[in-house]
């Protein structure tokens, strides 16, 4: 069975910087493409940035290109989420995500709460 563990978030002033992390645990994730998604308040969930656990191929939202990075560390299988020039409208919870390539993903972690004040 598939564990997600995020941790990471907080509140930050705009502009700052936070880094995210994504522990995962219960598979062998080498067939797997592992997502970041977010939630505001009212809002759907949205896709973030997305990344192929075996060949590190990533992927981003046009709302965070530039800002944002996603990263993978084999060894301690664990997925980050770099993310700087945080903008108050980047206030989300925001969730760890693992999908078998060319499914959909349907292992989620529990989520972390990034607040950006302006």
């Amino acid at each position: 069975q598939v564990q997600l563990v995020e941790s990471g978030g907080g509140l930050v002033q705009t502009g700052g910087s936070l880094r995210l992390s994504c522990a995962a645990s219960g598979r062998t994730f080498s067939s797997y493409i592992m997502g970041w998604f977010r939630q505001a308040p009212g809002k759907e969930r949205e896709f973030v940035a997305a990344i192929t656990w075996s060949d590190s191929k990533t992927y981003y939202a046009d709302f965070v290109k530039g800002r944002f990075a996603i990263s993978r560390d084999n060894a301690k299988n664990t997925v980050f989420l770099q993310m700087n020039s945080l903008k108050p409208e980047d206030t989300a919870v925001y969730y760890c995500a693992a999908a078998l390539r060319g499914s959909t993903y349907n292992n989620w972690g529990q989520g972390t709460q990034v607040t950006v004040s302006s």
